[in-house]
This record gives C-alpha cells, sequence and structure tokens, in this order.
C-alpha cells in the first residue's frame, strides 16, 4: 500500500461512492469560482485568511470562503460542489489544519479534483514548517496519533490522509516564514493568482485559434515582473492578427495594473479627429477622469505628469503608422509610472525603431490552425462531410495562413451550398475578395510613387529570386531600390529569406489586382503583364508603351505562339522582360517565323530562357541592360561589334548549345558574373575577360570544345573551368588572391600543379575529381578546407600536407595508385571527414601519433588494408569508421572500444572472423558485421551498452548470446539471410526494426513478455517493424510467441501514443505511430473481432465505439504470394476505408502501412516473399489527422465519427505506389483498441 502512487489512491477512494466514474471523469465542470479558500477556521478565520479573501475579492478575483462552523464528519455537498467548480483551490496549512478530519476530508476532494479536472492547487504554510505537513511530524504527528487512535478500526483512511497531506505540502506554494509580513505574503499570493487565472482563461478564447502560443511570446517579451517602463512592438502585415493579440494580451493582464486603457485604430482616428484627441482619450482611460477636447495642443500640466508617473499602466497603442504618433501619443519611458507596459501594433517596424524594447513578428497561422479557424467561422464542426473538406483546404491554401481572409471567406461561405462554394472559389482565381484587399491595401497606400513601383514590380516578377540581383536592376530603373526595399520590409509587404525576396499570396494578388484595374477591358493598356494576357499581346501584337513588363511561363502556355516580327516596337517603355518555364521548356516555344525587328532600348532585364533566334536585332542598344538570361538559347553570336554595356552585371547563357562565340564585352566593366555552362559548341572566349575588374564568377563547365581558357581579372573569387579540354590553366589564376573556390573536375590533360598554387591565401575549395593525369601535388595554399583528388592518379601524399591547418574535408576516394599516406596526417587538427574507399593499393593506414579531435568520419572501404593501427584510439571523437569489404582484414585492434559511440562498418569483410574480447562497458554506437561468413559472436555481447544498430545479416551464425537482451538501447537488429541461424533468445523489448526474413534454418523465437511491459512509460517507439517472412522452419509455439508479442508491442504503443499525442503536436513533433509485424502464417488470429475472407470487410460499429477511450484500429491481413515475389525494397500495403454515418454522409481514409525507411540502408530492406501465406499485423494511433486533434482537444461530441455506424476497410499491396496483381489478400481482420482494455488484456491464441 505505501508504494502506491496518488492516482491509484484517489481510485481506490472514489470506487465505492460512484458506479459512473468513466461517465462523470468525462464531464465538462463549469467553473463558478476562480478560487476555494480551504483553511482551518479556528486558526485564521478572523485573522489571515479574513485579509487574504478581501485582498482576493479586492482584484475581482471570484472567491468561495465557507464562513460555516464545521457540523458532523462528513463534508456537505454543497462544499463538494463548490471546489468541483473552482480553477483554483488555496489550501492555507496551520498549526490545527491536521486536527480536523472535515479539513482532511476537505482536501482529499480537492486532491480529486486535480487528478480528474486538472484543477490547480495552491498550498500555503502558514505559520507551520512545510515538512512537517509533509512528512506529518511534529504538530502534525500529534493529530495523526490521535486520528489512529480514534480510526483504529479504518486504518486505510488515516493512511490515505497521510498520503494527501504528502501530495499537496509537495506542490508550489507559499510559506509565511520565508515571506513577511503577512501583507506581502497576501499581495505576493493574489499576484501569484492572477497570473495563473490568466493563463488558465487563454484556453477559454473561443474562435481565436492558435493564440495560446503566441500570447505567450508576447508576454515573455513584455517581462511583467520587472519594474522598469517596457514597450512592445506588435509587427505584422494587415490582417494576420495583431490587433486581436493585443486585445487578448491586454485582457489578460489589465488585472495586474493600476490602470489601463486600449487605445484602438490609431491610423484611422488621428486622420478623422487628429492626435490631440486621441492623447485627451487616453489621459481619460489611464486617470478615469474626463480631459476636454479643446483643440489646443496636447499638453499636460506637471500635476497630470506626475499622476501618470505614479501610476502602473498598460497601455495598448493599435495600428500606429508612423514615429510622430508613437512620439505624442507614448513619449518618453518616464511619462508613466515604474513597471508600465505599452504594446504598440504597427504594420511598419520602422515606426518602433529604437522606441522598443522587443518586437513580436506576429506569425501566420499554420494549415492545421487555418482549417479549424474556417472551419469555425462557417459555423460547421471540424469534420466536414467528404464533398467540403476539399475546398476548404483550397480556401485554406488561399488565405495562406492570414486569419482575415479566414473569417472573411469562411463568414460569407456559411450555410452557402457546394455549388456556390465551387463558384466563389473559381471566382477567387479571377478577382480577388475586395473585403481583404481593402485592408491589405492600406499599406501600400502609404507608400511613395517609387515605392509602389518596387512593390508591383516584386510582385509581378521578382518574387523568390535574389535581393541584390533585384537591387541591381531596380536601381537602374532609377527607383531607389535599397531604401525601397527597406521600406518595404518594414512595412511587412515582402520578407528577406536567404537573401530571396518573398511576399504573401494575398499581397501578390493585391498587386497584381492593382495591375489589372489599370485597364480591365484591356490587357495592352497595363503597365504589366504576365502568362495569359502576355500570350494574347504576342499573338496579336497589342502592346502599348504603356507596358513595362512581361513575364511568361512557357511551362503554362496550352499551345506554340507564333509572333509578329514588330511584337516589341509599340512597347518603348519596356523595362523587364521575363520569358521562362517553370518545369518543361520542351512542352511549348515561342516562335518567330520572320525574324525580330526591334527588342526596346529601355529594357534592364532580359530572361528569355529557349530564345529562339541565332542573335539579336541588329538595332538593339543594350546600354541599360543590367542582367541577361539566356539559359538553353539558340543564339550563334548575340551580336557584332562593340555595344556600350555600362550597366550589365550579370550574363548567363548556360545550355546554350549552339553557342559558338562570346561577344566582345570590353565595355562592360561592372560585369560581375558570366555563366557559360554546357556551352558545347563554344570554341573560344575573347582576350577582354582579363580586364574585367569587377567580375568575380565564371562559369565554364563542360565547355568541352574548349581549348584555350581565358586569363582573367584579379578579383575573381569562383571559377569553374570542369570538363575543358584545356591543356593548361592560365597564369593569371595562380595570382588571385581572392579567389575561393576553384573547380577544375574532369580536365583530364592537367597532369600537375604549379608550384606558386600555394600563393592563393583565399583559396578554400578546391576540386581536382578525374583529374586522371595528375599523379602529384606539392604545397598547396594553407587556407584551403576542402581538397577534392577522388579519380585522380596521385601515388603519394607529401607530408607537407600538414600545413593545411584548416583542411576539413579530405577526399581520395577510387586513387587507384595511392598506397598510403604520411604520419604527419595527425597534424591536421581541423580534418573532419576523411574518404579513402576504392583505394586498391592502399594497405597501410598511419600511426597517429597525437589525438585527433576534428575527425568525425573515416572510410577506407575496399583497400587492401590488413590491420588497423592500435594508435587509432587517437581518433578520440571518430563517429564512423567504414571499412566495408576490405578482404584483407582479419581482425581490430581492442583498444577500438576506447572509441566512445563509434558506428563500425565490418559488412563483407570475408576474413574477419573474430571480434576483440568483450568486457565491462563498451561503448559502441553501431555494428555492421553484414557478410562477414567466419565471424563468431561473442558471449559479451550484452557489455555493448551503447549499441543502437547491429547488422549481422548474411553471416553464418547459428545463434545468438542470450545477453542480448541486455542491449537496451538497441532499436534496429539485422539477421536476414542468417541461413544458419536456428534460434533467437529473448530480445531487447524496445526494438524498432527487426529484419529475420529468409532465416530459413530457424526454428524456435523466445518472446519474453515481462520484458516487453517493463519500462512501458520510458519509451515512445513511433514505428515499429519486425519481420520473420520466409522462415518456414518456425514452429507452432513460435509463431504463437511472435503473434502474443505482436499484440502486446501494438497494445503497448496505442497507450503510449495516446497518453503522450498531445505533448508531441504540440511541439510539432507529432508523428504517427505504426506497426508492423510479419511472420508465416494462413490464420487470423482470435484477437481481431471482425473477420473476413477477401481483402476487404464491412464492420457494424456500435454506438458510442467512437470515445474518450479509442486507441486507433489494430489491422491484421494474411497475404499469398501467387508468384515468388522480390520487392526490391518498395512493398508497402495501403488500407482504404470508408465510414458511413446514418444521414449518408461519408469519409474515406487511406492509410499507407509502409516500410518505415530506416536510418541504415541495406540490401535486406529489400523483401522476398515466397509462394506460401504470411501474416501481417498492423496498428496505426490514428485514422485521420482530425482524430489526433479531437484526442487533444477532447471534441468527441462533435466529432464526425461519433455519429459513424458502418465502416468498410480494403487491403490491397503496392510496389512504389502501384498495385500488384502477383500478391494477394485471403484473409482480414479489424480490431477496435480501447485504453480500458489495453490496461486488463491477457493474450489470445489463434
Amino acid at each position: 500500500m505505501w508504494e502506491c502512487g496518488l492516482k491509484d489512491l484517489l481510485k481506490m477512494a472514489s470506487s465505492s461512492s460512484s458506479s459512473s466514474s468513466s461517465s462523470s471523469s468525462a464531464m465538462v465542470i463549469q467553473d463558478r469560482y476562480d478560487v476555494f479558500l480551504s483553511f482551518r477556521g479556528y486558526d485564521t478565520r478572523t485573522n489571515f485568511v479574513s485579509h487574504l479573501h478581501d485582498a482576493l475579492l479586492r482584484n475581482q478575483i471570484q472567491t468561495y470562503m465557507d464562513h460555516r462552523l464545521p457540523r458532523g464528519e462528513d463534508i456537505s455537498p454543497a462544499l463538494c460542489r463548490a471546489i468541483q467548480e473552482s480553477k483554483i483551490s488555496l489550501i492555507v496549512f496551520s498549526e490545527n489544519f491536521a486536527f480536523s478530519t472535515w479539513c482532511l476530508d476537505e482536501l482529499v476532494h480537492i486532491l480529486q479534483c486535480k487528478t480528474r479536472n486538472g484543477q490547480l492547487v495552491i498550498p500555503v504554510f502558514y505559520q507551520v514548517d512545510p515538512s512537517h505537513v509533509r512528512k506529518q511530524e511534529g504538530i502534525y504527528a500529534a493529530a495523526f496519533a490521535k486520528h489512529e487512535e480514534r480510526f483504529r478500526d479504518r486504518m486505510s483512511k488515516v493512511q490515505y490522509w497521510r498520503f494527501v497531506l504528502t501530495e499537496a505540502a509537495n506542490l508550489s506554494g507559499w510559506d509565511s516564514q520565508v515571506i513577511r509580513p503577512d501583507s506581502k505574503l497576501v499581495d505576493a499570493i493574489v499576484r501569484d493568482i492572477l497570473r495563473k487565472l490568466n493563463h488558465i482563461s487563454s484556453s477559454d478564447l473561443r474562435g481565436l485559434v492558435g493564440i495560446g502560443k503566441r500570447i505567450e511570446k508576447i508576454e515573455s517579451l513584455l517581462c511583467i515582473d520587472s519594474l522598469d517602463v517596457c514597450m512592445v512592438g506588435v509587427w505584422g502585415m494587415g490582417g494576420i492578427g495583431k490587433t486581436t493579440l493585443a486585445g487578448v494580451v491586454f485582457n489578460r493582464l489589465y488585472s495586474q495594473f493600476e490602470g489601463g486603457y486600449f487605445l484602438a485604430n490609431i491610423r484611422e482616428e488621428s486622420d478623422r479627429h487628429g492626435l490631440n484627441h486621441l492623447g485627451n482619450k487616453l489621459l481619460s482611460g489611464l486617470l478615469e477622469e474626463a480631459y476636454l477636447d479643446r483643440g489646443t495642443p496636447f499638453v499636460v500640466s506637471n500635476f497630470v505628469k506626475n499622476q501618470l508617473r505614479r501610476k502602473r499602466v498598460l497601455v495598448v497603442l493599435d495600428d500606429v503608422n508612423n514615429s510622430s504618433q508613437l512620439e505624442y501619443l507614448a513619449g518618453d519611458h518616464d511619462r508613466f509610472g515604474p513597471g508600465s507596459r505599452i504594446i504598440v501594433t504597427t504594420r511598419d517596424k520602422q515606426v518602433l525603431s529604437d522606441r522598443v524594447q522587443a518586437i513580436y513578428e506576429v506569425e501566420k497561422l499554420d494549415c492545421d490552425e487555418a482549417l479549424e479557424l474556417f472551419h469555425f467561422k462557417a459555423q460547421r464542426n471540424n469534420s466536414l462531410a467528404t464533398n467540403y473538406i476539399e475546398m476548404s483546404n483550397q480556401v485554406v491554401a488561399y488565405a495562406n495562413g492570414v486569419p482575415l481572409a479566414l473569417k472573411v471567406l469562411g463568414s460569407f461561405l456559411c450555410s452557402k451550398s457546394k455549388e456556390e462554394w465551387e463558384s466563389e472559389l473559381c471566382k477567387l482565381k479571377v478577382v480577388p475578395n475586395m473585403e481583404i484587399q481593402n485592408v491589405l491595401r492600406l499599406s501600400y497606400e502609404g507608400l511613395d510613387d517609387r515605392e509602389k513601383e518596387i512593390f508591383l514590380d516584386i510582385a509581378c516578377f521578382f518574387k523568390g529570386d535574389d535581393r541584390d540581383d533585384v537591387q541591381s536592376i531596380l536601381n537602374a530603373c532609377g527607383f531607389f531600390a535599397d531604401i525601397g526595399i527597406r521600406v518595404l520590409i518594414d512595412k511587412s509587404l515582402i520578407t528577406i529569406m536567404d537573401n530571396k525576396l518573398w511576399m504573401h499570396d494575398l499581397l501578390q494578388e493585391m498587386g497584381k489586382e492593382i495591375i489589372r484595374q489599370q485597364s480591365i477591358k484591356d490587357p495592352g493598356n497595363r503597365s504589366r503583364l504576365w502568362n495569359d494576357d502576355v500570350y494574347h499581346l504576342l499573338e496579336n501584337n497589342t502592346g502599348s508603351a504603356t507596358v513595362e513588363g512581361i513575364s511568361l511561363d512557357m511551362s503554362k502556355l496550352d499551345k506554340d505562339v507564333y509572333a509578329s516580327p514588330a511584337t516589341f516596337l509599340k512597347m518603348k517603355n519596356l523595362r523587364l522582360l521575363k520569358i521562362y518555364s517553370s518545369f518543361s521548356m520542351d512542352k511549348h516555344k515561342i516562335h518567330f517565323p520572320q525574324g525580330l525587328q526591334f527588342l526596346p532600348d529601355a529594357l534592364r532585364y532580359l530572361h528569355w530562357d529557349g530564345y529562339p533566334l541565332k542573335g539579336f536585332p541588329s538595332n538593339f542598344v543594350a546600354m541599360n541592360l543590367v542582367e541577361l538570361r539566356m539559359h538553353k538559347s539558340r543564339a550563334k553570336k548575340l551580336w557584332s561589334g562593340v555595344l556600350n554595356l555600362d550597366n550589365m552585371k550579370k550574363i548567363d547563357l548556360s545550355y546554350s548549345k549552339h553557342l559558338t562565340e562570346i561577344p566582345d564585352l570590353s565595355r562592360a566593366p561592372n560585369l560581375e558574373s558570366i555563366n557559360l555552362d554546357h556551352c558545347k559548341s563554344l570554341v573560344r572566349v575573347p582576350s577582354c575577360f582579363q580586364n574585367l575588374d569587377k567580375l568575380v564568377f565564371l562559369l565554364m563547365r563542360s565547355c568541352r570544345n574548349l581549348k584555350t581558357l581565358p586569363e582573367v581579372p584579379g578579383n575573381m573569387k569562383y571559377i569553374d573551368f570542369c570538363k575543358t579540354a584545356a591543356k593548361k590553366l592560365p597564369s593569371s589564376i595562380w595570382s588571385l588572391n581572392q579567389l575561393e573556390t576553384l573547380m577544375l573536375d574532369d580536365c583530364k590533360y592537367l597532369n600537375y600543379l604549379p608550384t606558386n598554387a600555394c600563393k592563393l591565401k583565399s583559396l578554400k575549395r578546391l576540386s581536382l575529381v578525374c583529374c586522371t593525369s595528375l599523379q602529384k601535388f606539392q604545397d598547396l595554399p594553407r587556407n584551403i578546407t576542402w581538397l577534392d583528388l577522388s579519380d585522380t592518379a596521385i601515388e603519394m601524399v607529401p607530408s607537407s600536407i600538414e600545413c593545411l591547418s584548416h583542411l576539413f574535408i579530405l577526399d581520395m576516394r577510387s586513387c587507384a595508385r595511392l598506397e598510403g599516406l604520411p604520419t604527419t596526417i595527425c597534424k591536421l587538427k581541423s580534418l573532419n571527414r576523411l574518404y579513402l574507399s576504392h583505394c586498391s593499393k592502399f594497405k597501410n593506414f598511419p600511426e597517429i601519433l597525437e589525438p585527433m579531435e576534428q575527425l568525425r568520419y573515416l572510410d577506407l572501404s575496399r583497400t587492401a588494408i590488413e590491420e588497423i593501427p592500435s594508435s587509432i584510439e587517437n581518433l578520440i571523437r571518430l563517429g564512423e569508421l567504414r571499412l566495408d569489404r576490405c578482404l584483407n582484414l582479419e581482425v581490430v585492434p581492442n583498444n577500438i572500444y576506447n572509441i566512445q559511440h563509434l558506428q563500425l562498418g565490418l559488412s563483407g569483410c570475408s576474413k574477419f572472423n573474430k571480434f576483440p574480447p568483450l568486457s565491462g562497458t563498451c561503448s559502441l554506437d553501431e555494428l555492421d558485421f553484414s557478410g562477414c561468413n567466419r565471424l563468431q559472436v561473442p558471449d559479451g555481447l550484452g557489455c555493448l551498452s551503447s549499441l543502437r544498430i547491429l547488422n549481422l545479416s548474411g553471416s553464418k551464425i547459428e545463434s545468438l548470446p542470450t545477453s542480448i537482451k541486455y542491449l537496451s538501447q538497441l532499436s534496429h537488429l539485422d539477421l536476414s539471410k542468417c541461413e544458419n541461424l536456428k534460434s533467437l533468445p529473448g530480445l531487447p523489448p524496445f526494438l524498432q526494426l527487426l529484419e529475420a526474413h529468409d532465416c530459413t534454418s530457424l526454428e524456435t523465437v523466445s518472446i519474453s513478455r515481462t520484458e516487453l511491459v517493463h519500462g512501458l512509460h520510458q519509451y515512445y517507439l513511433h514505428i515499429v517493424e519486425l519481420k520473420y517472412c520466409n522462415c518456414p522452419k518456425l514452429d507452432h509455439n513460435s509463431r504463437t510467441n511472435i503473434m502474443v508479442d505482436a499484440q502486446l508491442r501494438i497494445l503497448r504503443m496505442a497507450t503510449m501514443s495516446s497518453s503522450i499525442l498531445g505533448r508531441l503536436f504540440n511541439h510539432n513533433n507529432y508523428q504517427e505511430a505504426l506497426i508492423c509485424i510479419c511472420y508465416p502464417g494462413n490464420q487470423i488470429p482470435e484477437w481481431f473481432s471482425y473477420q473476413s475472407m477477401g481483402s476487404s470487410i464491412d464492420i457494424k460499429l456500435p454506438t458510442g465505439w467512437y470515445n474518450s477511450n479509442f486507441l486507433g484500429f489494430a489491422l491484421c491481413a494474411v497475404v499469398r504470394a501467387k508468384v515468388e515475389y522480390y520487392s526490391g525494397g518498395g512493398l508497402e500495403f495501403q488500407c482504404d476505408s470508408n465510414f458511413k454515418t446514418n444521414n449518408g454522409e461519408s469519409r474515406q481514409w487511406k492509410c499507407t502501412l509502409r516500410k518505415s525507411g530506416w536510418i541504415v540502408e541495406t540490401e535486406s530492406n529489400e523483401l522476398k516473399l515466397d509462394d506460401s501465406d504470411h501474416i501481417f499485423q498492423w496498428y496505426s494511433c490514428s485514422f485521420d489527422l482530425d482524430v489526433v486533434k479531437e484526442k487533444i482537444k477532447g471534441n468527441w461530441s462533435t466529432s464526425f465519427y461519433n455519429h459513424v455506424t458502418e465502416a468498410k476497410f480494403e487491403f490491397y499491396p503496392t510496389h512504389y505506389d502501384e498495385p500488384v496483381d502477383y500478391l494477394g489478400v485471403m484473409k482480414c481482420g479489424i480490431r477496435p483498441l480501447y485504453a480500458q482494455v489495453a490496461e486488463s488484456w491477457t493474450p489470445a491464441g489463434v
């Protein structure tokens, strides 16, 4: 009894008093009181508790205090109800508290409410030692001595009182001996209760989806306990929920301040009534006095200033749109009293600069939150009928996390028919919702003319493009883009991620709608055009001087376009021309059968993938062009002669396979980047490259006919000459002090690097892959971090390599002549990864003469190495050592165990036969002995306490040591194709993956049920897969053991996944629990309550089948291979289900009962089924994401599934998502799982 927990004792105490505990525990208790006061009246009623009660009431905290004197032994039903209907119970432990059986029974009921309903309980130790309460010592010991004498025939009751006292005293609370005098203790308790009540109330915010975590972030920034005056900004785009969030925070925190005011809609109100009116309004609200607006400037008397400075206030300034408003209304921080808090909501981050202590950027709703909000506003429950689900998802995708859009569209579609929903969704693709647009457009209207142009260009052309490139283009348009883009960011109109420009879909739609409104009926008179409008313009030659920008995605064309030579003749102001293909350039093209007469001189940006002509029109003047991008063009030579290209910064002609010559670029002094990758017909480049002083990027990969490489200017940072036909490198390379990357892969004629290569002081990466003539290298730049010499003819590595102190990666794979490394390799203190695999002559790994702390990965696979030196232990942080298919390797040194958490791969080491003796505790993390035919598994395997993955597949082992069950961390055990294996001992209880298929001699499998139950609540395995396929000799007892093991694992996973579901989901760490177990057999276990022949099953579900105890479905199928089946790794099973209600509504669910994609990919992940029958058992914790949310929130009564009366399940195998006909489902079974059944389960036979 003393080892029982509180939860068990509460169950014991309540079991006799209620026959309907399961239903009552699910009841929602309506809170009538904020606080229930529990106390010993004799000690504290007229002093401390009286003062505490008054303070609670003064702070508008609804408090229940029983003013009656206790009568009789049992507490009254009214008192029990008061406890149940309170949010918080406040227990005042005083000197004589434990003498009162009334107080003790009251405490029992309080803790029952805590356990059942999650009620908060706060102990207050008033003039009593908390340890005396906790341990029943001192005066509390005397009280219990009396109780034991009085209740000697009911000692369990006394013992129970002891337990609840201990439990209550262990809770966090208040001690009068720590906080003195009583007045301070009362203040501290009241503040604590206010905080807790505000936290509780956040869960009552109906319709404010996802607001809890956002409120927490804002409140953490406010630092409520600090006495400093603090101002916090709440920043975000229009409609994102700034005002709502500020309002909720204000309501939650208001009672903790001496005054407060929410000044709403400042942008609009200041335009309408002026700032003086708003200032007087704020003062009136804070000082609770009337300040009349006499039209005079906002002047505050010293008396009023002093009043404000003495008052701790909470202020919200909502929708501030310029700094002067904030200065006028909030002034300096000393305007308000110590501890005051000011929250400012704004769309413009610049308003907040240098004024606030912190800024919270409001996050958009995630998909689940958005769907919930939309359903709430559409006045439908969270489980829509199937024919509305897809349309709801379309609305959510359109709104892209903006609450305003979800509310507007949800309210509009409320009570509309399916056909009306479809009509509105189609309309939204053409005409945006104006209520949403009007809110969003306020930020746009606050921009100046050039900022508006920048916004529209980004919306129509540059979303997702590099910020620096776009700024260069727009600066050339005269838009002052550096400051303009900064303004757009501050006003929440665009965002920057990875230096790319991004914009919310609704804002982009707003920008395009602004353009559409310029000329609704004639697109040719709009300033910017895209896709369909461009198609018609090209077909009909309807352009005009109004057009400034064109964007056409050719992959969205329905047919080829044939354009006139004069297509661009009227578009003299065209700045931006973007013709591209988002996924397929071969689908449809633009043709100019008669050529092209004209390109506008105003062009700043010319992006034309697949440009169809051999060159530009002869009259094209490219002096304004900033970026030329013509991927996969048909051009041979773009122009003749020399053009003035003062503004040109980037040229990309990659994959232009017909290009034979690059035009003269000598008058492009600002050119920074040239990309000529895969220009296979290019035979020469102009000598002017060397004079392009600002050139930093030059890419000429796979220019296979280019025999002479150009000399380059001194500011180069990145050069790619891979796969060129050059026999030598330009001499200018070796004087490039700023060069960071030099790519020379597959330069087959390159046979040496000059000695002055070491002068490249900034070089970080040098790649010489497949330079098959390169036999040696001398000194290299000392700052290099990545050196790739794979597939070269290198025979030796010079000892001078020790000078490369920054080297992080050394890759020498497939260096067929390399025999060893110098011992100076240990001097490379930054080396992290060393690749030597497939070096067929590599025999001797060097002695590691001193510790190498950074090396994490060493690959010696398929080398001729015969032994590993004992100095390997100096690789003290080595994480993975690959020795796979080292055919001469027989042993590894004993001190290999000294390397902590090592993953050791010895797959296919055919001579490896003995592992070093195991003793003590070894910390290997992974062992791969697959294909080690001579291997003997040591008896001391259990010493490998850290081992997670053990691969013995394809080995000749006959048994495993029983000590394997002690490998508590083992998650992956691969025994597949161990054809001599005859028996399996008890395995570790928390194994995630067991590959035991094709063990053709396996006869016995032992299962430890007690091990499976042990530690149930310590682990959560979201995927478990155990495979015993093609083990024909398994005896009957072993198959029964596997079946029982499967059922127990399913129940364990179901129970665990249900209990921690909310925690995983709320931390965005939710992964669906899935278990799959396969073994030979042809009968569905009796445990499955619904069974059927064939691949489908129809079931009738009883009333109330879907309730708070529901854990999901266990599934089973007998599968037969019609011919010998080899999956190649792609075998999956699908289970399609259809749930129906009495009124004809239905919902489909498709569950993939899949292989899980394990950490270690091995050949054994492929699965072969012979022509015998196999039983597959599965469990999926949730058959619908909505069910996950219902489990968390307890919305059982409103669930669609609560009304389901029948269901159909259909099983079928797939191979890489395609159904297969050579595997058949012969029988199937279903079992709904419930929590109370899981607790009392006993194994069932076949």
